[in-house]
């Protein structure tokens, strides 16, 4: 027997949900399939606990440069089998919570989902079928073709494991290496990082990452970049990663050895071309209302895309473009140029906009004013220890182009940028505002 909805949703992530609001606001009638625990990724397996972990490196950062404030702590220890429990107690429950918001929206069904056909899919023994279905199933790993890539972890584990590693290598130096690397060094453990390509998270600016590069290093981590990882053997309890780097052969050892090459789209298990989905086997070609271009009845938003950065309010954004798009007829397309980010190591590095090679690629007039903010009395007042600003001015309209922070409250600040950006507010309209000082805040009126 087959079952008939208006919507299938697969996944119940981010963008899942925000298909199904708005679809459930329109009276549709929604089919949600969830293989593993709802919520999907940010809420169980990372932005959100990880933040957890982040929370406590700041705090640990705090107690390193409390001396400067005149403050005698002495050297803190961590206990990291509390704080894994911590974390893990913060989120327990989020997958009930969300999967009885989703009962109220539509029916479940439990395991992995393929397609049968155009407009029908199977998920176990049941068979249904729908005018419209979503694909939000997130994404995964990414696979290293590395002879002994089965001694990897990924984050997953890292969130779990209450045992401290002393040491842990990451290869991939991508945003999880960098933010979990922050984590590790500050708590006391050795902390490497392999990266193939010539620097350190290649879509950021080159500035910021510098600065980012050069503060990570100072807490301790050692980072390497165009490196060639060849092999990864056990040794009882222990691992090794050999790997060439300027011409010679070098091997590391450590407990841990982390796939830090980052995240693709999940849908290799979906049997994509029984859907008449086009794909190229890492991602499924779409519109620009986020329609396969080659089934018109199928629609992908989130991680599950690989065209938008892998972020949870991107995700949910993304959801909620198609859901108006199914209800509505295809009309909206997304809109990514004022998107806010953040790489939450100690300090974070945040950014929105065009990166400099960016804009001058697109052969825009801008003026670049860079600043490290180190010597300002903000900085100063607080002790930071990396606080850096490069934003980018279009010539002739005043408009801000992009954004580039490193400390500062930059995650907060970011948001500044941002709004202004989406808003059509100038950068002398931003400078010419009132802000309650002395702050961070205030301090953006400088920054450009």
């Amino acid at each position: 027997m087959t079952r008939t909805y208006d919507i299938i949703i697969i996944g119940s992530g981010n963008a899942g949900f925000g298909v199904s609001a708005v679809a459930h606001a329109a009276g549709k009638k929604i089919a949600f399939i969830e293989e593993w625990d709802f919520g999907g990724t940010c809420p169980n397996r990372g932005c959100t606990p990880k933040k957890v972990l982040v929370a406590a490196a700041q705090a640990l950062h705090e107690i390193d440069i409390a001396g400067v404030h005149g403050i005698d702590i002495g050297k803190p220890k961590l206990d990291w089998a509390k704080l894994i429990r911590r974390e893990k107690d913060m989120i327990s429950f989020i997958p009930d919570a969300m999967e009885s918001t989703a009962k109220k929206r539509g029916d479940i069904y439990r395991g992995s989902a393929k397609f049968t056909g155009p407009n029908s899919v199977q998920v176990g023994d049941q068979f249904l079928m729908a005018e419209n279905i979503v694909i939000a199933t997130g994404s995964k790993p990414r696979p290293l073709p590395i002879p002994g890539a089965e001694f990897l972890i990924t984050s997953d584990e890292i969130l779990s494991d209450e045992t401290q590693p002393g040491e842990i290598v990451f290869i991939g130096g991508g945003v999880i290496a960098m933010e979990f690397s922050h984590v590790y060094a500050r708590a006391g453990t050795k902390v490497t990082i392999l990266e193939a390509m010539p620097r350190l998270l290649p879509r950021i600016e080159a500035d910021a990452v510098a600065v980012l590069q050069k503060e990570s290093e100072r807490i301790g981590v050692t980072i390497k970049t165009g490196v060639s990882v060849t092999a990864i053997t056990k040794n009882g309890d222990r691992l090794s990663v050999s790997y060439k780097h300027e011409g010679e052969e070098l091997t590391v050892s450590s407990d841990k050895v982390v796939n830090g090459a980052g995240r693709i789209a999940n849908v290799d298990s979906l049997d994509l071309n029984a859907g008449n989905i086009e794909h190229d086997r890492i991602a499924v070609k779409v519109d620009a209302y986020l329609r396969s271009v080659s089934n018109p009845a199928v629609w992908v938003a989130g991680d599950a895309l690989v065209s938008s950065a892998q972020l949870s309010p991107v995700a949910t954004y993304e959801g909620r473009i198609v859901g108006e798009n199914i209800v509505n007829g295809p009309t909206v397309s997304p809109e990514y140029s004022s998107l806010p980010s953040s790489v939450y190591t100690v300090p974070a590095l945040s950014t929105v906009g065009l990166t400099e090679e960016e804009a001058q690629a697109q052969g825009l007039k801008f003026k670049t004013t860079t600043n490290d903010m180190t010597g300002w009395f903000s900085s100063k007042a607080y002790a930071e220890t990396a606080a850096f600003a490069k934003v980018l001015v279009e010539e002739g309209s005043d408009r801000i182009l992009g954004a580039h922070l490193i400390g500062h409250r930059g995650e907060e600040l970011i948001h500044l940028f941002a709004l202004a950006m989406r808003h059509s507010i100038t950068a002398g309209a931003l400078r010419d505002g009132i802000f309650s000082y002395p702050t961070f805040s205030s301090d953006v009126k400088s920054m450009f």
